[in-house]
């Protein structure tokens, strides 16, 4: 958080509240992140190409980075007072 240009208070998301939009956003970017992040890797193995596994690395970092701010937004739905 403390790397992002825009951020909330106090670098954290414990009192930020993430909006539908970015939760969706997040799901649509992670899933293919990941999946691009492991073909790159596994080509990068079998072709012993090293910037192939890096990367792979670098877009699986994106997809957990990414991924953890749409569970945290869908775990504030769950726990929303009704």
């Amino acid at each position: 958080m403390a790397l992002m240009w825009s951020r909330p208070n106090g670098l954290s998301l414990g009192a930020t509240w993430v909006t539908p939009a970015t939760i969706w956003l997040c799901v649509v970017v992670s899933l293919p992140a990941a999946i691009l992040g492991l073909a790159s890797i596994g080509r990068g193995v079998t072709s012993n190409n090293p910037l192939g596994v890096l990367a792979g690395i670098l877009g699986l970092c994106l997809a957990t980075g990414v991924g953890t701010v749409a569970v945290f937004g869908i775990r504030q739905r769950l726990l929303r007072p009704r």
